[in-house]
């Protein structure tokens, strides 16, 4: 035997070059074995174990061993029952190999590939993709925000982590070392800009001195129901007659000394045309008491409706007064049924709103006026912290030559005194002058004071907070944070009405509608006024026409405006603001429209006029003429049959005219027969472009030979139909298609 010749260390070594010996009887493996076992080399012998562990013996000569044709995979040391047994043994131990292979297959980042198969891919109709609305986010959140409020309470109210607080800060320039230090409320702000969260800032009024402070009344009405006439009768000015066309177009703050009594009330004028709706918001948001004028020989009209939805919005109480009580054609009582109709509570029908009968022309019941506004700030029991940084409100703004940007404020609470660093909306300034409404200048501002504030670096917008910062740097970083947070939410709004925009075309292209652009620049004497006759001029969109307010500023015309409008093709509106000679020959040169206004009446006409002008209009069939059919002529053809004629209609036009080049449509008891072209039009053998009322024709229509006496044949013709501009009493515009 050959194993016999190897011995121990030449089965060792035969097996690692990995020979394939042939099959021996039992009693040589049984020999084999316990040679190997007697080692006393336990290296050898574990080393052996692990490279024979499932070897296989095989029979390379098939002759020398007929009746073994398989391989025969098995332990050496074991028998073939011993080894089958094992293999059916669920708890045998697992051979190195077989732990390997079930590693592998446990293992998650290794997948089994799937065949590949010969089958061709399924061909799925191609869908073009859609312009996909952008996800709106969430609502921005709003937290209350105060002075000394530690960072952990910061991270609890907006639900950031304090790493990332903190590292916000440290770009901003702010060292915190715990979270339980205190932060500015200017900082807070910052950091709630950063993470982009809205906050409210919360004043304390702890070791505050409080005092009564006079009231903040808003005079509201509708239009030319003498609203600035009754407050000139009250200080004895004429502000309404400097006014263009007689009507209030701003925003107006007065202080009106009272003569009986001796105290002072703050008095807001507030336009009354119906382009001015988001002024009367702004002046019922700041005010105490809202002053509701209804004329009365007019009564109750849509903007005095709109001022009483305005101040139930506010939350503030309403005193009606009656005015132009004097004239033949009032009548106070059905004023008073109207507003009761609205739900007003009126003290004649036992509510609590006050209603005084005055005459602004004549100056009669001023006093009692007086007596019901001063009543009723003594029953709100009005007080205000008056030391402290001061909170404002921003009612106007504009833009002076001479001084720069101005803005008109009304004190809150606290003090303002010149030469204090503020921040007003996106802008920010350190306070030069503070002028009070008379022009004189002072150098302090007390609540319920409205003043004019010169200093800011530009122009901020009406209804803008004013905030009091500690100094110039604190000042130019929250301007910088508001201006990139309002031009985030700029070109998201932006983006949104594009998308939008995108949208509308698209479904306008699909049914062959054609949509023109009318872009505009918008310049104006104030901030307030210029965002009123923008708004106002939207509200001109047709399907026809889309109004595009390109820009709006304050200020006259100046040559950027006129290269911006060139390069976009818009024309410029200018409300109230003068207009040099330089500018009107610029404007020529580079053949840009500008429409120069003083009254919201004539701009708006203006502007309807030039919408209807530029709309495409809607191609439509009308109705140009009617024919009665009174004899029918047939005219054979080449074949001399009836089928090969020709048909011709004698007819007398009743109404209108009949042209050659129009749609005709045969009717017939009413019902329609037939519609085509006209094929021929012959008036006493001549050939005719049309036939008027009362002539008499001949009609061959194509394809249509069936004709008979009393048949009706009308000639439509298209038309294009502009829209038109539609003007209410009211002072509301629209364009009607």
């Amino acid at each position: 035997m050959a194993l016999r010749h190897l011995g121990k260390k030449g089965i060792q070594a035969s097996f690692k070059r990995g020979l394939v010996l042939p099959r021996v009887p039992a009693s040589t493996e049984r020999l084999i074995s316990s040679t190997f076992l007697k080692s006393t080399s336990e290296s050898v012998a574990f080393s052996f174990a692990r490279y024979i562990n499932g070897f296989g013996f095989s029979s390379p000569n098939h002759e020398s061993s007929p009746n073994s044709t398989l391989t025969s995979v098995r332990y050496f040391h074991a028998s073939r029952e011993t080894q089958a047994r094992r293999k059916e043994d669920p708890d045998r131990p697992l051979s190195h190999r077989e732990l390997k292979k079930q590693t592998v297959k446990t293992k998650g980042k290794f997948s089994k590939r799937e065949k590949k198969t010969d089958k061709p891919p399924v061909e799925a109709p191609y869908v073009p993709p859609r312009l996909q609305r952008l996800a709106k986010g969430l609502a921005e959140k709003t937290v209350d925000v105060f002075e000394g409020m530690t960072l952990l309470e910061f991270s609890k109210r907006t639900g950031e982590s304090l790493a990332v607080l903190q590292s916000i800060l440290l770009n901003v320039g702010e060292t915190v070392s715990s979270e339980f230090d205190a932060i500015s409320i200017d900082v807070a702000e910052l950091l709630a800009m950063e993470i982009g969260i809205n906050v409210r800032r919360q004043h304390t009024t702890e070791g505050s001195q409080i005092l009564p402070r006079p009231p903040v009344v808003t005079v509201m009405g509708h239009v030319d129901h003498g609203k600035t006439s009754l407050l000139d009768a009250l200080r004895n000015t004429s502000v309404a007659a400097r006014e263009a066309g007689g009507i209030t177009q701003h925003v107006g703050a007065f202080v009106v000394g009272m003569p009986d009594s001796g105290t002072s009330i703050t008095f807001l004028d507030t336009p009354g045309h119906a382009a001015f709706s988001e002024m009367r918001a702004r002046g019922a948001a700041v005010t105490d008491i809202v002053v509701l004028v209804v004329a009365a020989d007019d009564g109750v009209m849509p903007q005095t409706l709109e001022a009483i939805a305005h101040a139930r919005s506010a939350n503030v109480p309403i005193v009606v007064a009656i005015n132009k009580c004097d004239k033949p054609g009032a009548n106070p009582e059905r004023v008073k049924n109207q507003l009761a109709g609205e739900g007003i509570e009126l003290e004649d029908i036992g509510g609590n709103v006050q209603v005084v009968e005055v005459s602004a022309m004549k100056s009669t019941g001023l006093d009692k006026l007086e007596e019901a506004l001063l009543l009723e700030a003594v029953d709100m029991d009005l007080k205000a912290r008056v030391e402290g940084p001061a909170q404002a409100y921003v009612v106007e703004a504009r833009l002076d030559k001479g001084r720069g940007p101005l803005a008109t404020i009304i004190v809150k609470a606290g003090t303002l005194v010149s030469g204090h660093h503020v921040v007003i909306g996106s802008q920010w300034g350190r306070l030069r002058a503070i002028r009070d409404m008379a022009g004189k200048q002072t150098d302090r501002a007390t609540p319920a004071m409205p003043v004019e504030i010169e200093g800011l670096k530009g122009l901020p917008m009406a209804g803008d907070d004013v905030i009091v910062v500690e100094s110039e740097e604190r000042a130019k970083m929250l301007s910088e944070g508001r201006k990139r947070k309002y031009e985030r939410d700029r070109l998201l709004k932006a983006d949104e009405a594009r998308i939008a925009e995108a949208e509308k075309k698209e479904a306008e292209s699909e049914e062959g509608f054609v949509r023109v652009e009318l872009p505009i620049i918008v310049k104006s004497d104030v901030q307030g006024t210029a965002q009123a006759v923008a708004d106002a001029l939207r509200t001109l969109n047709s399907p026809q026409v889309f109004v595009n307010i390109v820009h709006s500023g304050v200020g006259a015309v100046s040559h950027s405006d006129l290269e911006r409008a060139q390069a976009c093709g818009a024309c410029i509106v200018a409300f109230n603001v003068k207009g040099g000679g330089s500018g009107n020959l610029s404007a020529a040169q580079a053949s840009v429209k500008v429409f120069h206004h003083r009254v919201i009446y004539h701009l708006l006409e203006d502007i309807g006029n030039l919408i209807v002008e530029k709309a495409p209009g809607v191609s439509e069939l009308e109705v140009a003429g009617e024919a009665e059919v009174l004899s029918i002529f047939k005219v054979l053809g080449k074949r001399r049959s009836e089928e090969d004629g020709v048909s011709i209609a004698g007819c007398k036009v009743m109404d209108g005219r009949v042209c050659r080049s129009g749609m005709m449509r045969l009717l017939r008891s009413g019902e329609v027969l037939f519609e085509g072209s006209c094929a021929s039009l012959k008036r006493e053998k001549q050939d005719v472009e049309q036939v008027g009322k009362g002539n008499e024709c001949g009609l061959v229509m194509g394809e249509w030979n069936d004709f008979r006496v009393g048949d009706v044949i009308q000639c439509m013709e298209a038309v294009v139909r502009k829209p038109k501009f539609v003007s209410s009493e009211s002072g509301a515009v629209r364009i009607e298609c």
